[in-house]
Formats: structure tokens, sequence, C-alpha cells
């Protein structure tokens, strides 16, 4: 009765679970009782962040081949939705460096249609993964992934930058990897030194401000101190106003991205490498918000939030956003207290587009580029990746793997390919710690294993149900599957009648350590049991576990098999060997 009663509750507590999840942190800090100084800690931070976002936003957005203003729309736009309906009480949300790759490969490819419309997959991807709980998947990216990509997005950014950072006239950048540095080679005559002092001034600033004043924004004060010193100068540098134009002074109108199905089959996996992207980055972004401030992140709303932002900077024509460490840990070491920070971070960010345009537009670009530089260097990790040469061997060739395809190709094959070997690499080694054991056949007594080298004393005991303490009949073999029985470890069983010297008239396979069984190892089963009819053997299986008892009984090999031959341990097997044996 009481299980009747828990399963017709069932029902209605997964709903609230599921809206339990999707509570927007906000929402509970609100009704939490959100008072007057909190509010004061959140408008100090949201300041702050705002501030050290604006330069970070133009550059993400000149960096990948978009316009600054597009730059300050995600930020604006996506930042605050993000922040409204996100699942981590400090997270702030904006265009970030891992983006810029594929953000210019994808309108190299498809233009910024296809980008837009790629956000807006991306978006709703998010959302799915949201409501859905795949997003739970996500945490399981292999590290060698990981460091691969992101090793390989930093070169590329370092790479992409180099044209601002010297200042070079090359009229057409090429968007392949190789031919940027055949162009650089071909047109580094050009370069303008003013620019490249510029570059590397805000280089050297944002270090020394690093390691001397690491209270300051260093980026912030890099790019206002260079951007004064070249306009009080009147150097000749190209600024965003000189390469874009005026900021809009408003935002567009939303719309919904015009497209074909066509185009929508070519731009899917873009998106769908963007919603990747975006679910790790922010997670992992979450995850270090709760280790500094003690919170705990809902991943499934920060997710939902995630797809939203997205979704939004997509309708008004913005980048795609996901949360940013770097924003979200100043937030933090500025005192926020709640989300309510990082809704103010868009205001600012909003203030800026409104009514301090000139400013911004007054920015050189080798500044921006010098910025991302420093963002390329930070986000490669040289130390993980070099270290990862003492990883093994298999670990290694995915790391690089992917690193090559993500500098070489784009990031959507890196990351495809990646997965694809991780996930090879897994069945690998799931396969090499699952065995099949021969445990022995004939009067294979207590007495001849404790003769053996390396065995246990009669005082040191023994398992009571291994076979070293049991009599094994004569003419009956007993083998043990040790681990998953899945696709990748079921061709073991295929071969096992064959290469014995004379088929067993009894056959006892234990699978007593075989937590899961799948529809693969299901039928590998039914043929071996097929296999063992036909050499005249009788098979006995013992142990089963709840998993695959289950599944073998849907699977209807119980029937076949005889439920007097599904033992509960190796005694009742034995028990049933010796049965099986008399009527021979």
């Amino acid at each position: 009765m009481r299980q009747a009663q828990r399963t017709l509750q069932a029902p209605g507590s997964a709903i609230k679970t599921f809206l339990a999840q999707l509570t927007p942190a906000l929402f509970k800090t609100l009704s939490g009782g959100y008072g007057k100084k909190d509010f004061r800690k959140d408008l100090t931070a949201g300041i702050t962040v705002g501030v050290v976002a604006l330069p970070l936003a133009m550059a993400f957005a000149i960096g990948a081949g978009a316009s600054p203003a597009q730059g300050l729309y995600t930020a604006i736009i996506a930042g605050f939705v993000i922040a409204l309906f996100g699942g981590s009480f400090h997270q702030v949300s904006g265009p970030t460096g891992a983006f810029v790759v594929i953000i210019a490969d994808i309108i190299a490819v498809h233009g910024m249609a296809g980008l837009q419309l790629a956000t807006l997959i991306a978006g709703l991807l998010l959302i799915f993964m949201a409501v859905s709980g795949l997003g739970g998947i996500i945490k399981f990216i292999p590290y060698p992934v990981t460091i691969g990509f992101t090793t390989g997005i930093g070169v590329t950014i370092f790479v992409g930058q180099l044209k601002d950072l010297f200042g070079m006239g090359i009229p057409r950048p090429a968007p392949e990897f190789f031919d940027k540095i055949v162009q650089y080679i071909e047109y580094l005559s050009s370069t303008n030194l003013f620019a490249l002092a510029a570059g590397l001034s805000t280089i050297g600033i944002i270090i020394l401000v690093r390691k001397f004043l690491p209270k300051l924004p260093a980026a912030v004060s890099a790019v206002a101190i260079v951007t004064l010193v070249s306009f009080i100068l009147t150097l000749p540098l190209e600024t965003v106003g000189s390469k874009f134009g005026a900021l809009p002074k408003g935002f567009p109108a939303p719309r919904m991205p015009s497209f074909s199905f066509g185009q929508l089959r070519q731009v899917f996996s873009s998106g769908l490498t963007i919603a990747l992207l975006a679910a790790i980055e922010s997670l992992l972004s979450a995850v270090v918000a709760d280790g500094m401030t003690g919170t705990r992140h809902s991943s499934s709303a920060e997710l939902n939030a995630q797809g939203l932002g997205n979704v939004a900077s997509a309708l008004f024509g913005g980048i795609p956003a996901t949360g940013a460490i770097a924003r979200t840990a100043t937030n933090i070491k500025a005192g926020a207290a709640s989300p309510v920070s990082a809704l103010i971070h868009s205001l600012i960010l909003l203030l800026f587009a409104l009514f301090l345009g000139p400013l911004v537009q007054a920015i050189p670009l080798a500044t921006l580029a010098g910025v991302l530089v420093v963002v390329a260097v930070d986000m490669s990790e040289l130390p993980r990746f070099f270290s990862m040469r003492k990883a093994p061997k298999s670990d290694l060739a995915v790391m690089m793997a992917t690193f090559v395809l993500t500098v070489v190709v784009d990031l959507t094959a890196a990351v495809q390919v990646g997965v694809l070997l991780a996930v090879l690499l897994f069945v690998k080694r799931a396969r090499d710690t699952s065995a099949l054991v021969p445990q022995g056949s004939g009067k294979r007594l207590v007495e001849d294993y404790l003769d053996k080298p390396g065995a246990p004393s009669p005082g040191d005991g023994l398992d009571s149900d291994s076979t070293a303490s049991h009599t094994i009949p004569e003419h009956c073999e007993v083998y043990e599957i040790d681990g998953p029985f899945f696709f990748g470890v079921a061709d073991m069983l295929q071969d096992v009648l064959g290469g014995l010297e004379k088929a067993p008239r009894v056959f006892i396979l234990r699978m007593r350590h075989v937590p899961a069984i799948d529809a693969t190892g299901l039928n590998a089963l039914r043929t071996f049991a097929k296999r063992c009819k036909h050499h005249g053997t009788a098979l006995i299986l013992s142990g089963v576990r709840e998993q695959p008892a289950q599944a073998i009984a849907k699977y209807s090999l119980a029937q076949e098999l005889g439920s007097e031959n599904i033992c509960s341990d190796l005694d009742e097997a034995l028990a049933r060997a010796h049965v099986l044996l008399e009527k021979v």
C-alpha cells in the first residue's frame, strides 16, 4: 500500500522538483529577504563589472569579425536576460573569448545571418538541455578535449590579433590559420609602429596593474590610459570609430532571423557547437562562483537562462553569450550579493552605449587587440597543456587531435571529433577493465588453491562464494564476467567454447560482478546460449544482479534458459550442475 502511495505521489513530486530546478536565483534572493545593504553591495559590484565588461564585449566582437555594437548589444541584452532567469547567484554573462573562433568561422562561411540563426539554434538547444535534464551530461566532457580546444582557441585568438596589434594594412584578412600567417609575413613591412607601441603598452600595463595594483581592473586601466595618450598626442591609429563608424544610439528592433531549411541544415552543427561550448563554460563559471562564495547554483536554471539569453541576443542582432569566468570573479571580488549586480552591469553598459559613444569610438583597435592577446594567453592554460605529456598516451592523443583540429580546421570539427575519440577511448578502457575469467574445471578444491604461490594462508580466510572454496565437478566449466556487460565487451563470450579442448557438459557463467547489461550484451548472451545448446552444453547463470536479471527477463532469455538454470549464487549453481550431470 505504501509503495502504491509513493507511486501515486511520484508525478506531482517530479513536477515540483522540475520546477524547483528551473527557479531563478534572483527569485530565491528576493523572496529570501533582500535589503538596502545588499543593494548597495550589488550597485558597487555592478558598476565595477560593467566598466570591466565594456572593452571585453567590444574586443571579442571585433576579434570575431562582428561590430563593437553587436558585442555591446549581447552583453546588455543577453547579460540582462541571463541574470534575470539564471541559476547562479553571481554569474555575469556576455561575449567571451571561447566564441571568437567559431563566430569568425560562421561569419566567414554563412555571413551574419547565418551567425544569428546559429545563435538562435544554440539558444533553443540550451533550453532543451535544461528542461530535459540532458545538461547533466555536460560535466562528462573529457578533460583532454576541454584542454585541447581551450588551448587551440587561445592560439587562434592570439594569431588573429596580430593584424591589429601590428597595425598591418591587410585589405582582406584570410580566415584560415596558415593563410593568416602567410599574410602576416607578406604584409609585415606595412607595420604601423604607433599601433604596435599602443598594443604592447596595453599588454604591459595589464601585466603591471595585475602585479602591483590587483584591486584595479587591469584591462579597463590599460585601455583608458592608452586611449587617453593616443588622443592627446593625436597618434595615427585606427580606432573603433574610424573602423566601424559611430555607435548606434539605441537598439535595433527585435526580429526573427530569416532562413531557409537548407541554411538551417548547414548551420545546425555550428549551433550545436555553440550550445555545447556555452553550456560547458557557463556551468564551469557557475561552479567557480560557488567555490568562491559558498553558494550552490542550479544547473538546469542556468542552462535555461543561457538559452533564453542567446535567443534574445539573436533576435536583437547580437552574437553568442555565455557565463564569463573573469567577469564573474570580478563581480564576486567587488562584493556582489545577488544576481542584481549582473542586472546593474547590463544597465551600466546600456548607459555607455546610449550616452558615452564618442569615448568608446576613440579606443584604438591596437589597444583592444592587446587586451585579446592577454585573454588568449590566459585561456590557453599552457602549463596544463604541457603537463598532459605525463598523461596516458591515449589521453594525450585525444588532446592533440582536438587542439590541431581547433587550430587548423574549426572548433565545430574539433569538439565533435574530440568527443567521439573520447567515447571510443572510454569504450576501450571499459573493455580493458571488464574481463571474462576462467575460474576452474574438474575437481578443483580449496587445497589446490592454497598450494599456489601468493595464495592466502588457511588462516587468512576465503570468500565463501569463491570457486576456491568449492568442489567443481568433472565436465563442468566455471567462468566469471567481471565488470559491466555491454557492447564494448560483448564479443568476449563468442569464442569461449571454441577455445576449450572439449565442450563441457555444463557451463556456469557467474555474473555477480556485472552491475549492468545492455542490448548488445543480451544478444551476445543469447548467441552464447545457442552455441552451448549446439555443443550439448547446459548453460547456468549464477549470481545475476537486479538490472541484468530484469533485462534478461524482458528479453525472454529467462524462458529460453529455464528459470531453474538462473541461480542466486555459486552453491545453487553447483547443485543444479550436479543434477544436470547425473541425468547424462
